[in-house]
């Protein structure tokens, strides 16, 4: 594990999930540095914007699929685009309620997806994903 604390981030447009899930990341004490975004056009803004700092880039990153403006699928697309300008690389997860066998092909075989992870994520989920990402 990096001697700073992960930097984890959460796009999604539900308040409820992103209140429950900083709180549960947490709780993980693993990191208190979590960043919140409604929607995957707000996390690209920042990550454009910090591109070239990594001690401000996510090292892990729980991505919603159904949002507003720019969806999870869309996110990743931006993101191919200009992952190889980051200062650090980002372990993205694929959290969603569906259980949609075609979401979950779609996203397990996108290569920019680590995995994908059915919600309610536990505190102990939350805490081997990040684990994994660091």
């Amino acid at each position: 594990m990096s001697p700073d604390p992960p930097i984890v981030a959460i796009v999604d447009d539900d308040k409820i999930f992103q209140l429950t899930a900083s709180k549960t990341i947490r709780a993980t004490e693993v990191t208190d540095n979590v960043l919140q975004f409604e929607n995957g056009e707000e996390a690209l803004r920042y990550i454009r914007a910090h591109f070239s700092e990594a001690s401000k880039l996510p090292d892990c990153l729980f991505l919603d699929i159904n949002m507003p403006f720019v969806d999870g699928w869309m996110f990743l697309e931006d993101y191919a685009a200009l992952k190889d300008t980051l200062a650090k690389s980002m372990t993205i997860y694929m959290v969603s309620s569906s259980i949609d066998p075609r979401d979950i092909a779609r996203a397990k075989n996108n290569l920019h997806v680590s995995d994908y992870v059915i919600k309610p994520v536990t505190r102990e989920k939350f805490l081997e994903l990040i684990q994994r990402a660091a």
